[in-house]
């Protein structure tokens, strides 16, 4: 028989290859890696869910919002920190913000103006005024003072636009009233919407706060948008607020946090943090 030309036998053999490939890496090692995944991790092969009287609830592994309809948070429970995650903590959208502490200029929306989609223009927060906005929230939320550095009373970020006749507080829109009146003998002047003040020099003015009550992370959200964690701090920032909406002794509230602890990441890595959904389960078990 005569032996079949050698480009015919190239392309059998890349046949050959791909099929067997196929076969190992597409068949024969996926159900390898899930059958022991299922007989030896089970739990966590299928996404950790948490269920409450027999009913999935929420996972482990990945946070969610305890808010009401209305996204005004359920004062009988513990927060998680905030989700930038499509409308948060959407695991078909897990990502960051990727604005950075150099973000500080706010896009003030310009009264009557559109999109490109016609909806109203609601301008663009800044990443230090998402951060002032929601620690004013939180401080109102449990009673403690929300201010920390470079924000303003009004929760936006405390940047000044410096001209060589005139300091504008560029992410206070007029007729707000400024947060301070002058800045090296320059009289400061509120935001004017659609104004451009980008030739003026940025300064961020950190103001008289030592140090924030709000802890970092409750005003931050994590890289994937999904950590279902809070730190010891944040929790026991919210543990006066559960208590008392429950009618449950403080020193009760705070012992469960304690159990829902989990410590550093093989003894040595990172800081011990609470579980969000599990401790709110075990309060309404109590």
């Amino acid at each position: 028989m005569e032996r079949l030309p050698s480009w015919i036998r190239q392309h059998l053999a890349a046949i050959r290859a791909v099929a067997v490939l196929t076969v190992l890496l597409g068949v024969i090692y996926p159900l390898v890696t899930t059958g022991v995944a299922q007989a030896l991790f089970n739990g966590r092969a299928n996404g950790s869910i948490v269920q409450k009287d027999g009913k999935d609830v929420g996972s482990a592994i990945v946070g969610q919002n305890f808010t009401d309809a209305d996204g005004n948070p359920v004062r009988t429970y513990f927060q998680s920190r905030p989700s930038v995650a499509g409308d948060g903590y959407d695991m078909l959208s897990t990502a960051a913000s990727n604005l950075g502490p150099e973000d500080v200029l706010d896009v003030l929306p310009v009264p009557g103006a559109k999109d490109d989609e016609g909806n109203p223009d609601e301008g663009r927060q800044s990443l230090l005024t998402q951060v002032c906005a929601r620690s004013t929230a939180i401080g109102e939320l449990e009673g403690v003072s929300g201010a920390r550095p470079y924000c303003t009373g009004d929760g936006v970020g405390a940047v000044l636009k410096v001209f060589s006749d005139r300091a504008v507080s560029v992410n206070q829109a007029c007729p707000a009233t400024p947060f301070i009146a002058e800045y090296r003998g320059l009289k400061v002047e509120c935001g004017k919407p659609g104004e451009d003040y980008a030739a003026g020099k940025t300064v961020p003015i950190r103001g008289g706060v030592a140090k924030a009550e709000v802890p970092a992370d409750a005003v931050t959200a994590s890289g994937s948008g999904l950590d279902p964690h809070i730190s010891v701090a944040y929790a026991d920032l919210q543990a006066p607020r559960v208590a008392k909406e429950r009618g449950t002794d403080l020193a009760r509230v705070k012992a469960l946090i304690q159990e829902h602890t989990t410590g550093r990441a093989l003894g040595f890595m990172g800081e011990p943090a609470v579980n969000v959904l599990e401790l709110n389960l075990a309060l309404d078990k109590e």
